[in-house]
Parts: structure tokens; C-alpha cells; sequence
């Protein structure tokens, strides 16, 4: 039924939802407009989290490293407060003119003794106090970096931290779009005979389908393995944002499927479509992920002969179904 969608831009099939259609026919395609356009919006709202989660990960890296770097900078402001008495005393010592010397040693001795013992201290002071000096020297530098990158992390947290709210506000309003969409959805199907809902919902199979031949040899952790996963949920519902066991969107089923198979797939189909590697169509498996739409907003698995397995649309189980009138945009091999 995913092959029947237009590509009507996101408000257009809002209009006047719950009006009674003139036809039957005029219902089920009202129908699918609106199950297209809450698909659209679906996987929007789904990227729209994705980033919040991006950005608030960012967020509390960066301010755990600003944390850090304060932290840092108050050491090195202590360490310049217990080696200050000692460059004052230095300053004012170079100031008045220190009479600690070994020529004043000398003078005021008394004895050779005295006079060495007089000039062991003034070697042990002056030793003492330019190690204290060059301390206080590598306190106040390690302040001064300390200084430049705490200001560099507090900064970058405050970026993150708007970026956050900026993406938490959209998300938001996408979601608030798709509750309205959702709701044109199911007040469409509500205007539907149970002839119309048999229809859109069609079989589950098309004529002639082989699951034996065509799992055949599968590879386990494979593409094909991930398919006969999928298979096991044929006739499952489709739920905007469900990542099943027993319901799923389309980018969910996917992400089910390969997890089954030990691969941590990414949530939205525009995610998908960046994981694994591509796939010329023509070169497409079975098991290979096939995306829809110039958005590629759509996404399902490849089950051979021009089919694919996928999540459909509200009304629609998950089945096996044509994929050549759905607008193709790439393959992926995960």
C-alpha cells in the first residue's frame, strides 16, 4: 500500500480530516494521504529526538569538562596563595637590599666556623627560595591555561546547551504535528466500510511467495538471517513509533529485525540510510535494506523479485509486498 502514497506536502491532506467523503474511493485515498504524511512526520519527529539526544550528550560532556576545568583552576589558585608570603618576602628582600648575603656572612662571623655555618643557611634559604619562586611561577602559568580552557568549556556548554533547547522546541512541535496527522489517520479509517479496510489492508503474501527458497543457505548474522526475522512478524500492526516485539513503524521493524541478528541498527530511516554500505538497485539480496522518497522517509527489506518486507502504514500489517511503485532511493548492505 506504501507504493500508492503520493507526495503531497505536509499540510495539504489536513484539510477538514473528519468531513464525509463523496466516494469510497475518495475515502481510502484520503487515507493514505494522511498515513503518508504521518509517516513523513514520524520519522521527522524521530530524527528531531535522535539529535536531542546528540546535543544534550554533547551538552553534559561539556559541562562535566567545564566542571573539570574549574576545578583545575581553583588548584592553581591555591597553589598561588601558598607561595605568595614567599615572593613577597623575595620582593621586599630585593626591594630594601637583603643583607643575607655571603659577603655580610663574612663580616658579622666570628669564627671560620661560624662563618661556614652562617654561609650553609644563606646557600639553603636562597636554594629553598628559587624552588619556591619557580612553583609559584608553574602555579600561576598552569592557572593562566586553566583560566583559558574553563572559559572555552563554560562556553561550549552554554553553545550545547542552547543547541538542546533549540532542538527540544522543535521536537515538540513535530510531535504536536503528528499527534494532529495521527488523529486525521484514524478518523479517516473510522469513515471506512470493512470492505474498504479488507482491501487497503490486502494479503500478506503476493501470489506465488517461496519463504523456503528464498531463506535458503541464509548466513546467520546476515542480511538474509535479519529478513527471516522480519518474516516471524508478518501480520503485525503498524504503529507510528513502535519498535515492536508485536508492533512497529517502518524504520523500527528494520531496527528490530537486525537486532535479532546481533546488529545495533540506528532508530529512523534517514539513519539507515547512512549505515552499512551501499547498494546499487540492481545489485540488490535479499536482506538488503531498500529507503523510499527523496526524504527517505520509507525504509524495508529486500525480499527478492522486486518485493520487500515492510511496516506499511496505519491500517496496513506488516507483509510482503510489490516495492516498484514506491519512489526507490537507495540500498544499503548492513
Amino acid at each position: 500500500m506504501v507504493g500508492t502514497y503520493g507526495t503531497l506536502g505536509l499540510g495539504s491532506a489536513m484539510a477538514d480530516p473528519v468531513s464525509a467523503p463523496a466516494t469510497a474511493g475518495e475515502a481510502v485515498q484520503r487515507l493514505i494521504d494522511l498515513s503518508r504524511q504521518s509517516e513523513q512526520l514520524n520519522q521527522q519527529a524521530l530524527n528531531a529526538q535522535a539529535d536531542l539526544d546528540t546535543k544534550v550528550a554533547a551538552q553534559t560532556t561539556a559541562e562535566k569538562q567545564a566542571a573539570d576545568a574549574t576545578a583545575t583552576l581553583d588548584a592553581a589558585k591555591a597553589d598561588i596563595s601558598r607561595y605568595q608570603p614567599v615572593v613577597n618576602r623575595a620582593a621586599t628582600s630585593a626591594l630594601l637590599g637583603s643583607r643575607t648575603n655571603r659577603l655580610t656572612s663574612l663580616l658579622v662571623s666570628n669564627s671560620p666556623q661560624q662563618l661556614l655555618d652562617q654561609m650553609s643557611v644563606v646557600d639553603l634559604v636562597a636554594t629553598r627560595t628559587s624552588e619556591q619562586l619557580g612553583q609559584y611561577q608553574k602555579a600561576t602559568d598552569a592557572a593562566a591555561a586553566a583560566q583559558k580552557i574553563a572559559t572555552t568549556a563554560a562556553d561550549a556548554a552554554r553553545a550545547a546547551s542552547t543547541a538542546a533547547d533549540a532542538i527540544r522546541t522543535d521536537l515538540e512541535s513535530k510531535r504536536a504535528a503528528l499527534q494532529g496527522s495521527m488523529a486525521g489517520v484514524i478518523a479517516a479509517w473510522g469513515q471506512l466500510s470493512a470492505g474498504d479496510k479488507s482491501a487497503l489492508a490486502g494479503s500478506m503474501f503476493p501470489p506465488g511467495f517461496d519463504r523456503d527458497s528464498l531463506l535458503r543457505g541464509l548466513v546467520p548474522g546476515s542480511g538474509t538471517s535479519a529478513l527471516a526475522a522480519a518474516l516471524t512478524r508478518v501480520g503485525d500492526p503498524y504503529v507510528w513509533g513502535a519498535t515492536g516485539p508485536d508492533q512497529f513503524d517502518c524504520s523500527g521493524l528494520v531496527q528490530w529485525a537486525f537486532h535479532q541478528v546481533g546488529k545495533n541498527v540506528p532508530r529512523t530511516s534517514q539513519q539507515q540510510s547512512d549505515y552499512g554500505t551501499p547498494v546499487a538497485e540492481k545489485d540488490l539480496q535479499p536482506g538488503d535494506i531498500v529507503f523510499f522518497y527523496s526524504d527517505i522517509s520509507h525504509v524495508g527489506i529486500y525480499a527478492g523479485n522486486g518485493l520487500m518486507l515492510h511496516a506499511s502504514t496505519f491500517g496496513v500489517p506488516v507483509q510482503v509486498a510489490p516495492m516498484g511503485s514506491t519512489p526507490f532511493h537507495s540500498a544499503r548492505r548492513f
